[in-house]
């Protein structure tokens, strides 16, 4: 009778053991799939702010500006769809538009007075707060690589000229001969505002820096917002800066809190305007600070920059931007700003015109 006794309470036990382990390992499963269900992600990507009017764009151009866009963040969004993070699609985003000759980015980089390429990039990491950045480059095929190599393979935030080569160079990112930047239509629109300047000069008047022609050739810049399934936030910008620059300037793309800002807590932004006003703003973290500060949305924040504080300064130009809950903003002050958004359904916008 004991034996009986005792085989039953270890069988009792056993089966009691068995169940635990069941339910344990059926509530590890359920709380896998809570956290794989309905991720949140999206992506938002911006090719420059500036007076882009539809009665100056051929049907054949703006067919070629919208499918260069939704090449771009298609490549971004499949990465993210596949659970990918935030800064690699990014990156590879960025990487289509830099390598496009339509924007002011890489290839399509603009000239300075010297009639060179200097090209600027930087991003951010917002789980981290991590950031990298390089300005003035000239044989970067895609500054945007050289940026995240400088976030997570040096100590350092910022790097300029010749040493962001050398370290390119140790890095193995390859180098391009400057010709590789040149295109003829950046070429033709330098040669157009020294025209200007000179005819201005000629008439013992100062250059209009208010003159839409002149105007317009601060802005043109590529950049892109993600958010990934695991609720990271990153952000990065890249530029061939303005036309006719000189001295070596340097715009807000690369500063971070300028051009560029991430923080999981927010948002992430990027810039594309007029490069002294967004520095003298800090734009992008602005917008991040307006949100944690005084807890208004996105978009509310976005307004109040771009809408108010920029113009009060005199600067004008637009951001993009997403934040930690999936919401996007794309506002700017200008006729237009190419752009483009899809969210974690496969949802795409595009748009270039003020509409």
């Amino acid at each position: 009778m004991k034996q009986i006794l005792t085989l039953l309470i270890v069988f009792f036990v056993l089966f009691s053991c068995k169940n635990e382990n069941n339910t344990s390992e059926n509530s590890d499963k359920l709380t896998q799939k809570e956290q794989k269900t309905d991720p949140s992600f999206g992506i938002v990507i911006h090719g420059g702010a500036g007076t882009i009017l539809k009665k100056n764009m051929s049907d054949s151009l703006e067919k070629a500006y919208k499918a260069k866009l939704k090449k771009a963040i298609t490549v971004g969004h499949t990465i993210l769809k596949n659970g990918g993070t935030a800064m690699e699609a990014v990156t590879k985003t960025i990487n289509v538009m830099e390598n496009s000759p339509l924007f002011n980015a890489g290839k399509g980089a603009v000239f300075t007075h010297e009639e060179t390429n200097e090209l600027d990039a930087s991003v951010m990491d917002g789980a981290t707060l991590n950031a990298g950045a390089v300005a003035g480059v000239t044989h970067i095929k895609n500054p945007i690589d050289l940026a995240l190599s400088v976030m997570n393979n040096s100590p350092h935030v910022l790097l300029s000229g010749k040493g962001a080569e050398r370290f390119a160079e140790e890095q193995g990112i390859k180098l391009v001969d400057p010709s590789y930047f040149y295109t003829e239509k950046r070429f033709q629109s330098l040669q157009r505002i020294k025209d200007r300047e000179k005819a201005e000069l000629d008439h013992d008047s100062k250059v209009s820096f208010t003159d839409p022609f002149i105007k317009d050739s601060k802005f043109g810049t590529v950049g892109c917002a993600a958010l990934d399934k695991n609720g990271n936030l990153a952000a990065g910008t890249s530029t061939g800066g303005m036309t006719n620059k000189r001295w070596n300037r340097i715009g807000d793309a690369p500063i971070i809190g300028a051009g560029t800002y991430a923080n999981n807590a927010t948002c992430a932004v990027s810039s594309t305007g007029w490069g002294e006003y967004f520095i003298r703003a800090m734009v992008a973290h602005d917008i991040s600070a307006m949100m944690e500060y005084k807890g208004v949305t996105l978009q509310e924040a976005a307004e109040e920059v771009i809408q108010k504080k920029v113009p009060e300064l005199g600067g004008d130009g637009g951001i993009i931007a997403i934040d930690k809950d999936g919401n996007v903003s794309m506002e700017f002050n200008t006729a237009g700003m190419y752009r483009a958004h899809m969210n974690a359904n496969g949802d795409l916008k595009i748009g270039i015109y003020g509409e």
